[in-house]
């Protein structure tokens, strides 16, 4: 199982948007990277074409490293580490480790 998924609650550790609270948009987990909504933007150039007759200069978001990110725990409250718990049905899932709450 994978430390962060899709839809997650995510606050950033480093980079020019430490401190940062947001929502996971999309994993790529071959590469350990994730785009987190509203973090690490960059401005992209477009060139003037039929489906864009404007053109111009975009923002767009782009992926930030997984070991930048940490989880961030609604009952503690505070970002936090995770662990794998195992449920009374068999079933793996994930944890806080300050609290012990199932994520």
């Amino acid at each position: 199982m994978q430390r962060l998924k899709k839809g997650d609650i995510v606050k950033v550790t480093s980079g020019k948007d430490k401190g940062k609270t947001a929502k996971i948009l999309r994993v790529y987990a071959d590469l350990g990277k994730a785009i987190v909504e509203g973090i690490n933007f960059s401005k992209k150039h477009l060139r003037r074409t039929k489906d864009n007759p404007k053109g111009g200069i975009i923002e767009k978001e782009n992926p930030i490293h997984l070991s930048n990110l940490m989880l961030f725990c609604k009952a503690c409250n505070r970002p936090v580490r995770v662990k794998m718990s195992e449920l009374k049905d068999n079933t793996k899932s994930r944890a806080c480790v300050r609290c012990n709450a199932t994520i």
